[in-house]
């Protein structure tokens, strides 16, 4: 039996005309209201026309889980294929084809749990692919166990007195796996999305793309330390090439070692990240 769904682009776009809603399927988006998914979705489609790649040299690829119906709503090639395999079918297209863009849609479950030896290998090899591994820490489609990125003490169908295992840090993973282009994005932050987006399209070789994602769901709120408008200045340190690493509303804070440790430091016109006078 045929274990995978592929899915074609319904008509030809010359490049330079397209538009966000040339990538929109006319497919039925089948994630629960609030879903994270949503944003990302819409900031996908968005970047897409602005790579000037046709339609038809665009592939997505996903395995199994909620993020991996992906495929289905992008007006592009796609193929939905099995339990953390996609590193696989991406790998292979990839050297068969290898003008084509390929995109892998997976998420904590699928491409850490049963395909996370698939992973390391596809990082390791850096073929030029990009992956969108969603983070919500949680299994979603199987309606709330935990995953390998659950907080510990997560309480869930699967650990009713709390999770006793470390969560499995997705950075550090790919770091470890010698991925050559490695970011971290929000779901809500649709300009820091944007941007971490088009950079790992335009890395060559294989990019790594973390999203926090929400499942208002099974595991609500999970990033609200940081997705909340009112906390998001405070807790979030935008990395650009060549300017300061400060955060803050104003623009005021940045992070020292202290020891092995991290700390947080205010930053002023008198003062440096050390701590030293500079008057």
């Amino acid at each position: 039996m045929n274990q995978t769904a592929t899915i074609f682009p319904s008509t030809k776009t010359p490049p330079a005309e397209m538009k966000k809603t040339d990538f929109v399927s006319d497919q039925t988006v089948r994630w629960c209201p609030g879903c994270g998914d949503y944003a990302i979705l819409a900031g996908v489609q968005k970047l897409m026309p602005e790579l000037g790649i046709p339609r038809e040299n665009m592939v997505f690829i996903s395995g199994i889980g909620c993020s991996s119906r992906f495929p289905y709503y992008m007006n592009t090639y796609g193929m939905h294929t099995i339990h953390g395999r996609a590193p696989a079918f991406a790998t292979g297209l990839k050297v068969a084809r290898p003008e084509l863009s390929v995109w892998i849609v997976t998420g904590d479950g699928d491409g850490l749990g049963i395909g996370g030896n698939q992973m390391l290998h596809m990082l390791r090899r850096n073929l030029d692919v990009n992956i969108l591994l969603f983070n919500n820490r949680i299994y979603g489609l199987t309606k709330g166990q935990v995953s390998p990125t659950s907080e510990q003490g997560l309480v869930t169908k699967s650990t009713p007195f709390g999770s006793l295992m470390t969560p499995l840090n997705p950075m550090t993973f790919a770091l470890s796996a010698g991925a050559s282009f490695i970011a971290r994005a929000l779901d809500v932050d649709a300009k820091g999305l944007q941007t971490t987006l088009r950079e790992a399209a335009e890395h060559k070789g294989t990019s790594f793309v973390e999203i926090y994602q929400n499942c208002p769901i099974f595991n609500d709120g999970t990033f609200s330390e940081i997705s909340e408008r009112s906390l998001r200045e405070d807790r979030i340190l935008r990395l650009q090439d060549g300017e300061p690493l400060l955060f803050g509303k104003e623009q005021n804070k940045g992070i020292r070692l202290k020891g092995l440790k991290p700390e947080i430091v205010d930053v002023n016109e008198n003062t440096d990240p050390f701590g030293t006078s500079r008057s």
